[in-house]
């Protein structure tokens, strides 16, 4: 796979991941596009395609060898041979890479969560291993970004599971741990049926607070000295913090309404970040 076609990955999923990462300068951008095009696969495995469960599996196994032999240079996927080459460039630690897969593997076998343990676990599988590859692309001074970056992934994440309640209810999986369920009194049979009532307000509200909750936490663990450098993860943050407000805005009512925003706030948004911290810092 060639650069050109990680960045067609990137710029097809129309993610605001990509707007974020694409105002970097080129060797950065070249570098987050393959870490990108990389996760945007290894999701897919999980995600796209008709095979069952233990096929999956064991595409995600080969996934996962193939990676190992990246290293040597030996992989028969390009994608990996170049993200062993980036890794090596930006010196990232190999480790959140792996961590992406098991995360991955967690969807094939995990439906429901009893806990928000495990479910914080799950987060930093699939998303704070995002932002502790990211990182060591972007550039720190301070070791308080690697707290910056497992906050934000968690924040992220919590509030891609509360945007996709209904799609992910839609495949059979249920994110929000069974003790906010019952907490709440409102059961799985509600979720699955997009039932929109008190219970349900009331248990966003906790929820959209706990993500909320990983937002300040991520914002207060990141030194001013590194503000700048990060300008593409705060773009995400800003993003994503926008997507929580509008869930607050409709209301809570993910079933019916629209809480997306539209590539054009995402251009906005990013292009003000980086903006900011351009001529701030």
């Amino acid at each position: 796979m060639s650069l050109e076609t990680a960045k067609e990955i990137a710029k097809k999923s129309k993610s605001s991941f990509y707007y974020a990462f694409n105002l970097l300068p080129g060797p950065k951008r070249d570098a987050m596009t393959t870490v990108y095009a990389f996760c945007r696969e290894t999701d897919d495995i999980v995600d796209e395609g008709v095979n069952s469960p233990e096929e999956k599996e064991t595409v995600l196994t080969n996934w996962r060898f193939q990676l190992e032999e990246a290293f040597k240079g030996n992989s028969e996927y390009s994608l990996l041979n170049k993200v062993a080459s980036t890794i090596k460039q930006f010196n990232i630690p190999s480790e959140p890479f792996f961590e992406l897969i098991r995360g991955m593997e967690m969807d094939l076998t995990v439906k429901e969560y009893e806990t928000f343990d495990e479910l914080k676990k799950y987060c930093y599988r699939v998303a704070s291993t995002v932002g502790l590859m990211c990182i060591e692309i972007f550039g720190y001074k301070h070791k308080s970004a690697v707290t910056f970056a497992e906050n934000l992934g968690i924040a992220l994440q919590l509030t891609n599971i509360l945007r996709d309640v209904k799609k992910d209810a839609a495949k059979g999986r249920i994110y929000i741990p069974k003790e906010d369920l019952q907490r709440f009194n409102y059961s799985k049979e509600e979720l699955y049926n997009s039932v929109y009532n008190e219970n349900f307000i009331r248990l966003m509200e906790f929820e959209v607070a706990r993500a909320r909750d990983y937002f300040f936490k991520a914002t207060s663990a990141l030194n001013k000295e590194d503000k700048k450098s990060m300008f593409a993860a705060r773009a995400m943050q800003h993003i994503y913090f926008r997507v929580l407000k509008n869930i607050i805005r409709e209301k809570y009512d993910i079933y019916n309404r629209n809480v997306n925003i539209t590539k054009f706030e995402k251009v906005g948004i990013s292009i003000g970040v980086w903006a900011k911290y351009s001529l701030v810092y």
